[in-house]
């Protein structure tokens, strides 16, 4: 058995040397054209890092022309005039009913209302409608932006006052809304 173990190591020790002997040198690989001049790096989980998208940057397949942008994991809309250029973009507090991922429209709107969560709001945009709940972006006329109650279905996409002026002004009845995830 102990003649086995020695030849074994020999083996291991001689493919060792193989491997270390018709690999390039370290100033070799640098000048290889091949090589990235930039080594990928790691997370702690081991995955590589992505590139850090713009957050600002409206989404790919958000379509052309006139039309918000909703984007459900960014918390974010974009008013998109008919030039496809960006007029204003900004964060929201999504509802806890979220529209699916698709094309819509805005189908009422309304000056000042109370929200099915009980607080009064106004430029209401609505947009669409679930089984659950009316879709719809909107301000708190308190500015409050909190989080809703999770054990409420409601479908009010709460922002800034001042950004859901500028929503009221851009998105009249017909705009077309593209949600994206």
């Amino acid at each position: 058995m102990a003649g086995l173990t020695a030849v074994a190591v020999a083996a291991v020790a001689f493919l060792a040397y193989q491997a270390s002997a018709s690999a390039p040198a370290p100033s070799e690989l640098a000048a290889d054209s091949r090589t990235p001049s930039v080594a990928p790096t790691a997370t702690a989980t081991g995955k590589p890092k992505q590139p850090h998208k713009d957050p600002i940057a409206l989404p790919e397949g958000s379509g052309t022309g006139e039309r918000v942008v909703y984007a459900l994991d960014d918390r974010r809309v974009w008013l998109v005039d008919a030039k496809n250029k960006i007029t204003k973009t900004f964060t929201v507090t999504p509802s806890t009913v979220s529209p699916l991922p698709g094309n819509y429209a805005v189908t009422s709107r309304a000056a000042t209302v109370r929200g099915s969560d009980g607080v009064q709001i106004e430029h209401v945009v609505r947009f669409a409608i679930t089984q659950e709940a009316v879709i719809g972006f909107s301000a708190a006329v308190d500015g409050s932006m909190p989080s809703p109650d999770p054990s409420k279905k409601t479908g009010g996409v709460r922002m800034k006052r001042a950004d859901a002026d500028a929503m009221w002004a851009f998105a009249s009845i017909g705009v077309k809304v593209v949600v994206v995830p």
